[in-house]
């Protein structure tokens, strides 16, 4: 006998759900973007024309040693002066109609639709907030976040960052090494780590680097070279405090939107991610047509990545 439509064992059967919650099969776990956008790392300002820093950036020359009537230098010697960065603004929208609200009600309805769109809207900004944080500013005519390959260069000694000339002063310079191999892979990491760590730490007693992120590849070829007794992991990291190995002091992980062959050591202290008070991923008001039954809803961020000190950055840089 033909089938009418679907069948008799389609139609006498409801469909058996195993969730009633859209089974995430997109995202990745952003980790950059979860490291900054927590504790001193994350900073609300309530506007402003830019996003600024005041900086101490020279000695004052006229100390010297002198004798009996010596002229002493009254000299006055510029000290002072500030970064400043622009602010990013990103923002994304869903629609719900009439008809998908009706159809998403009462016994027709297996997850709730609109707050579904909404997680689904703010997930999809953090995977773009994330991707650009590993960026070097340019993107999209420049309106995106200034990111690490700018802020922690694979080439510190030339650009403009922050309105300073890297050229020209070099404490606007972060720290930089090589990771090449020599003759097997990776066989340069741990020392180049080394390396750099120390240089992007203040000494022996305070501000080291607290964390740093790479790629899959790099992370594996650097747990690759640990010994049994040395994977050591950071708790308090959630579902993935075994994922997180600790190089001295910083904990240490990867990120999918890392650029290939780099490992940057960072410190929220000194990298900020800057966010317009009150406009971080805020939902506006529900927009209506005139003529649809139709809701558009619009989410908007004004914020930028922002360094106040970059020599306490350190990027290592074609590792291989």
């Amino acid at each position: 006998m033909p089938t009418v439509n679907v069948g008799q064992r389609v139609a006498s059967n409801w469909e058996l759900v195993v969730k009633t919650k859209p089974e995430d099969q997109i995202h990745n776990d952003y980790w950059l973007l979860n490291q900054l956008s927590q504790g001193e790392g994350f900073v609300g300002k309530s506007g402003g024309d830019f996003i600024t820093c005041p900086i101490e950036y020279a000695l004052n020359t006229t100390v010297s040693s002198y004798s009996d009537m010596d002229i002493i230098s009254t000299n006055r010697v510029d000290v002072f002066d500030r970064y400043e960065a622009q602010w990013k603004e990103y923002a994304g929208t869903y629609q719900i109609s009439d008809l998908e609200m009706d159809r998403n009600s009462g016994e027709g309805q297996v997850f709730a639709l609109a707050p579904a769109k909404l997680e689904n809207l703010k997930n999809s900004m953090r995977a773009t907030f994330n991707t650009d944080l590993f960026g070097a500013g340019t993107a999209n005519s420049s309106k995106v976040f200034t990111g690490t390959q700018a802020l922690v260069a694979s080439s510190p000694s030339s650009g403009t960052v922050q309105s300073v000339d890297r050229a020209s002063y070099s404490f606007a310079r972060n720290q930089q090494t090589l990771g090449t191999q020599t003759t097997s892979a990776f066989d340069n990491l741990r020392a180049a780590m080394r390396s750099i760590y120390n240089l992007c730490s203040n000494g022996i007693s305070s501000d080291h680097p607290t964390f740093a992120v790479t790629t899959r590849t790099v992370f594996e070829g650097f747990e690759g070279l640990l010994l049994a007794n040395e994977r050591f992991t950071e708790k308090g990291e959630g579902q993935g405090a075994f994922e997180t190995l600790k190089f001295k002091g910083a904990k240490i992980s990867f990120d999918v939107a890392c650029p290939s062959g780099v490992l940057y050591f960072l410190n929220p202290k000194f990298l900020k991610l800057v966010y317009k008070t009150g406009s971080w991923m805020k939902a506006q008001p529900a927009i209506r047509p005139s003529n649809q039954t139709v809701d558009s809803i619009l989410i908007r961020t004004m914020a930028n990545l922002f360094t106040t000190n970059p020599r306490r950055l350190g990027a290592v840089t074609v590792i291989t």
